[in-house]
């Protein structure tokens, strides 16, 4: 496979500076919910546009400086809880800032796009990289505006996990164009609800569900994992971000393969579909279990509703378990099916019941031997407009071994499949996944393609 086409240097005329909220915030501490602050949610939502006309820097900075009065913890810091229990983050809102940096770069937009069409490991030159000794000191909001030679701009933020999910994320972006463009405004069409005390654990926690999707940490030698490990095979290696983009009637053909007995939606036909082709392209053995996991908004599934505009992370994680060979059957059926009965697992008390069973520090998300699909294409991230136009493109900055779902720029209805592999099984995947066929051969299924010793992969 061919390397990608590099992007030119960004060029800093002078050091990035931090924007504080114009006028005085809280100074406090802010509580995190378990659903905040667990390990697997320690890292940035980077986001990348880019745009035909660019947007005065000065405009963004001061509506940025405005923004941040509502949205103050994202001007904070993340630390280790002062009292209590070592293992526990806090948002400490302090008014420190929020990273902004300005570049130049040698590029028209068209050049980006076309180089943009394909993931490009060198887009991380878009975002400046903060120097810091760890995930906590990393100031939670990052942004950096590039502008190009053709009067464009390339817009790239980074915004801490821990303090919002991809619908917090778009609810900000949203807010800030809306103070770009209202100048004379400080309303909020959806003001932000910081605090997280509707999901607070019972005392004593009361775990009354099964939750497959998470696993206990080794402790010891015994309790260690003995199973293959998926996950750690992949990130031994090399991966490549493989793009696939679903058109209405692709999704149509895959839905058929469920009617009349099965109705589904795009979400559920696809996230199957890709699920049993990821799964296929490993060439796992018949007997390996494997599980999907997948982002379920919570927001109106609690019966003490969460408040609009709740900020912090309003999402669990579905799972769905299965054998290698239940998943490679003819049709999509029986994996629409699993995708739907893990979605109908998730109600006020099965929530209350994870959020009881995240106060052990030591269970963690399980992703040894799970594809995760998160969901960017209903977020309206692709609608943002400063004032001069929607964007020419949208997506993620990096791509990891985690799946996006992503909007199409111009097609409402098309979706965009992410998801990075080692380069050896892409074209594998990338037939399964565009193949259509509804005839799977049995041998097909039990080939191996690298993994025969995945069970002696460490753990």
């Amino acid at each position: 496979m061919l390397s990608s086409p590099e992007l030119p240097d960004c060029i800093y005329e002078h050091q990035p500076t931090l924007v504080h909220p114009i006028t005085p915030t809280p100074h406090h501490t802010l509580y995190l919910s378990n659903l905040d602050d667990q390990k697997f949610l320690r890292f940035s939502i980077k986001y990348l546009y880019a745009f035909r006309k660019s947007v005065d820097k000065q405009a963004l900075k001061h509506s940025l400086s405005r923004l941040l009065v509502h949205y103050y913890p994202l001007a904070g810091r993340l630390r280790r809880c002062v009292e209590g229990d070592d293992h526990k983050l806090e948002i400490h809102c302090n008014g420190e800032g929020a990273v902004f940096a300005e570049a130049n770069m040698d590029l028209s937009a068209e050049q980006f796009l076309e180089l943009a069409r394909k993931p490009n490991r060198s887009l991380r030159k878009l975002l400046y990289r903060v120097e810091a000794p760890g995930f906590l000191d990393i100031p939670p909001l990052v942004i950096q505006v590039t502008s190009l030679r053709c009067g464009g701009m390339i817009l790239c933020t980074a915004i801490n996990h821990c303090f919002c999910d991809g619908i917090g994320t778009s609810q900000f972006l949203h807010a800030w164009a809306h103070m770009t463009n209202q100048s004379d405004s400080s309303e909020l069409p959806i003001p932000p609800f910081h605090s997280r005390h509707v999901l607070k654990p019972r005392s004593p926690p009361q775990v009354t569900f099964s939750h497959p999707g998470f696993t206990k940490i080794a402790t010891d030698e015994f309790n260690s994992q003995t199973g293959p490990n998926i996950s750690k095979y992949l990130q031994s290696q090399p991966l490549v971000p493989v793009s696939i983009t679903f058109s209405p009637s692709q999704v149509l053909h895959l839905k058929r393969q469920c009617v009349p007995s099965l109705k589904c939606t795009t979400f559920e036909v696809l996230a199957s579909h890709t699920w049993r082709c990821w799964v296929k392209s490993l060439g796992l053995p018949l007997s390996i279990p494997v599980k999907l996991l997948f982002s379920v908004n919570i927001r109106n599934k609690l019966s003490n509703k969460m408040p609009q505009g709740y900020y912090g992370n309003g999402f669990v994680l579905a799972c769905v378990g299965a054998k290698v060979k239940e998943l490679v059957a003819p049709n999509l059926h029986n994996g629409v099916k699993l995708v739907q009965h893990a979605k109908s697992t998730i109600t006020h008390d099965y929530i209350q019941s994870m959020v009881d069973l995240l106060e052990d520090k030591t269970i963690i998300t399980d992703i040894s031997t799970s594809l995760v699909i998160s969901q960017w294409s209903k977020l309206g991230l692709e609608e943002l407009d400063f004032g001069e136009g929607k964007p020419l493109h949208m997506g993620p900055l990096t791509s990891d071994i985690y799946c996006l779902f992503l909007p199409i720029i111009g097609e409402s209805n098309a979706t965009r499949v992410l998801v990075s592999m080692p380069e050896s099984i892409v074209d594998k995947f990338e037939f399964y996944m565009t193949e259509f066929s509804d005839i799977v051969e049995n041998k097909e299924a039990t080939n191996h393609y690298g993994l025969d010793n995945l069970k002696m992969v460490p753990t």
